[in-house]
């Protein structure tokens, strides 16, 4: 939450040192694609909007439009920077509030991740034909790069789905020429391919080339755990935000599955040794899972080093891909210190989730708490270090001052 100084003036968030926000989200209305999209992309979108009712998350989104206009509702808006969530948070849609609202939340830049879109894409890549999917991600993806366009501060995830393998990479190269700081492959294994593909070395190549990453992000609960996890004879547990539609504590423990895949992927089909400079960010998936990952990547390749011709070709021990090219966001209810000590240095960094509810009131305090103990140069690299290396020229021209008290 926001404090005062002592003449009551409200001060940011975060004042005095430098800190990245690895995951921040847009909160798209039902017409967020429209400029940018044909009307069959458009149409489709707007159809499949919510992964709930659309009629009552058009009601919702109507509700939070009235409040945004609100003279008196906006002007609290700096004192309740991070104590509103989703529609009714400053900056949620509004190019302009968003500048303001970092004014007021004190980071040096936010990543900024679709929310509608990065489900629907993801979604289609298992249910629609291939040239819709590169289509909405297309109008997606301008319309990501569109709210950023006029603040440094905010970096545009773009989306590149891995549903055909031909049309990847020309759909990579045209999101980087187009303005994208990172590039967002399913953290969901391909339906019809790995991760790993040869055929997909053109989207690392342009990412590596560029100097920006690859990322991954969690999309939805459904696509965490098949549905019959559900059908456990007892009542309906409500979810992470009181209703009916998100994350719940087996959804979490599922969680880590996909990404775990896929960068063992990665790493062992040598993606990593052929791409060296490219980076992996792994962003709202958790990261209590990476030490026993890592350690598990050790005893793979021990055990099967000497009969898979894949493995003899890596010059690096596979948790040596890990501290060189991946980079993760831990959540804020999550032991950080522990996995950091128990990963290394280079590998966490600090998200705020803004605006979603998932990142909290307080991502601050409870970070802060979690790493006090540790010394003040990793502390620098979870706060601040880890996130520039991962985003290599896209923060280049980012201001990085710390806000004055």
């Amino acid at each position: 939450m926001r404090r005062r100084d002592i003449k009551g003036t409200a001060m940011a968030y975060v004042e005095d040192r430098i800190i990245h926000d690895a995951d921040a989200h847009t909160m798209e209305p039902p017409e967020w694609l429209e400029p940018f999209a044909s009307a069959e992309v458009a149409r489709y979108a707007l159809d499949h909007f919510s992964i709930g009712d659309n009629d009552k998350a058009f009601a919702e989104i109507e509700k939070a439009r009235a409040r945004q206009a609100d003279p008196e509702f906006r002007a609290g808006a700096a004192a309740e920077v991070m104590l509103r969530k989703g529609y009714i948070a400053p900056g949620a849609w509004d190019t302009a509030d968003r500048s303001q609202a970092l004014d007021d939340l004190g980071f040096a830049s936010q990543l900024v991740f679709p929310s509608m879109p990065n489900t629907l894409i993801e979604q289609m890549e298992h249910t629609a034909e291939p040239a819709l999917t590169y289509a909405a991600a297309t109008a997606a993806n301008r319309a990501q790069i569109a709210f950023c366009s006029d603040d440094p501060r905010l970096l545009p995830v773009c989306s590149v789905p891995l549903q055909d393998i031909e049309r990847a990479g020309p759909h990579a190269r045209q999101a980087i020429d187009d303005g994208a700081a990172a590039l967002l492959i399913p953290n969901r294994m391909p339906k019809l391919h790995a991760h790993s593909h040869v055929g997909f070395d053109p989207v690392w190549a342009a990412a590596q080339e560029a100097g920006i990453p690859v990322v991954m992000h969690v999309a939805t609960p459904d696509l965490v755990m098949p549905p019959q996890h559900r059908n456990n004879g007892l009542p309906p547990e409500p979810d992470f935000h009181g209703g009916g539609e998100n994350f719940r504590c087996v959804s979490y423990m599922a969680i880590s599955a996909a990404p775990l895949q896929a960068l063992s992927m990665l790493i062992f089909d040598g993606v990593l040794e052929r791409f060296p400079e490219l980076k992996i960010g792994v962003i709202e998936l958790g990261a209590v899972w990476v030490p026993g990952f890592m350690r598990q990547l050790e005893a793979a390749f021990d055990a099967f080093e000497r009969h898979e011709q894949r493995l003899g070709k890596l010059s690096l021990r596979p948790s040596e891909y890990v501290h060189r090219q991946v980079r993760v966001t831990p959540y804020p209810t999550e032991p950080t210190g522990w996995i950091i000590e128990n990963t290394a240095p280079e590998i966490c960094m600090f998200s705020s989730d803004y605006p979603h509810v998932e990142g909290g009131r307080n991502p601050l305090r409870r970070f802060d708490r979690e790493v006090e103990h540790l010394p003040a140069d990793v502390q620098e690299r979870f706060f601040r270090l880890n996130f520039e290396d991962l985003m290599g020229t896209a923060v280049t021209g980012v201001p990085v001052v710390a806000a004055a008290a």
